[in-house]
């Protein structure tokens, strides 16, 4: 069993256009909604691709009860804590011309100290109750909650048996490796900014002094950088990249590595996976979609090499 956290969930709204032109008015061609922040979206993988997994974290509001009712309607488990304030909303506009997104995150509410209590409690009793192996953690921390909320959690899963997967950025990442997550996942701004460091190796050995393990760097379409704790780098990459709604790739990928780290799989096949799943979703129109079809396809398409230690191929 998976437990994915999502501290910031949300309600997507992603409009289809023809073309994004600033400073004009767009017509919309097609609008969707569903349930919506990063380890909701790494559950919605998970489902989709037939693993058992829960989403768990804090939601709010009307807000809250739409993301609760998307979830339940695409067959996606949950036990969220309720009692925050309405939950944010994000709107992503995919612009058909360009194959791009451009994306616009509410900051979110403000969470109350006893729902963060609760959230806590809550997990070490899930992570107890499922015999969870994995705990995914990812992204944003609302207003309201400690500046050490992630190390806590790692700690939390830790305390359980559980291992765990971080995805964040900023100053949340550098809290979360201090408790010693098993795998982390910037991507490689995400990496150099958290740092200060202006080489992917550099920052890599920055992290692991405060107690980072393995390192997944994703590089867009250069694929995926892998740091194990114990072996040379790795780079895992398509030989010809993708392009379309990039919204979803880093949860996908995400959901790729948990499930290498519950399985014990070797790198490699995680890597390969990591790609083959980031790309897929690629392909989809929202995030928090996959097609199994697609992800097997592009698995057999991803090539392996050793980097050195600058991270270069």
């Amino acid at each position: 069993m998976i437990l994915t956290v999502t501290l910031n969930a949300a309600l997507d709204t992603t409009y289809d256009v023809h073309e994004l032109v600033p400073h004009a008015s767009n017509r919309v061609t097609t609008v969707r909604q569903r349930a919506g922040g990063k380890g909701v979206n790494v559950a919605s993988v998970l489902a989709r691709m037939g693993h058992p997994v829960i989403a768990t974290g804090c939601v709010g509001g009307r807000t809250g009860a739409d993301i609760r009712a998307d979830l339940d309607a695409r067959g996606v488990a949950h036990r969220f804590v309720d009692g925050a304030p309405d939950s944010r909303r994000t709107v992503t506009v995919v612009s058909a011309a360009h194959r791009d997104a451009t994306v616009l995150n509410e900051p979110g509410p403000e969470v109350p100290a006893r729902v963060w209590a609760s959230l806590v409690a809550g997990l070490a009793e899930l992570v107890r109750e499922q015999r969870a192996g994995v705990v995914v953690l990812s992204g944003s921390l609302p207003r309201g909650l400690p500046a050490d909320a992630y190390s806590r959690l790692v700690a939390t899963a830790h305390a359980h048996g559980a291992r765990v997967v971080v995805d964040a950025e900023g100053a949340a990442l550098r809290d979360a490796v201090t408790a010693g997550p098993e795998v982390i996942k910037p991507n490689r701004y995400e990496l150099l900014s958290a740092t200060g460091c202006t080489d992917v190796a550099a920052a890599v050995t920055a992290l692991r002094a405060l107690g980072a393990r393995d390192v997944v760097v994703s590089d867009g379409a250069e694929g995926v950088l892998l740091f194990p704790s114990g072996g040379r780098p790795l780079r895992a990459r398509l030989r010809e990249p993708l392009s379309g709604n990039p919204t979803g790739a880093g949860d996908a990928m995400v959901a790729a590595l948990a499930v290498g780290l519950e399985a014990g799989d070797d790198w490699t096949v995680t890597g390969a996976r990591a790609v083959a799943w980031s790309a897929a979703a690629v392909g989809q129109p929202v995030a928090g979609e996959i097609d199994p079809d697609d992800a097997t396809c592009l698995q057999a398409r991803v090539q392996m090499e050793e980097t050195d230690d600058a991270g270069q191929a």
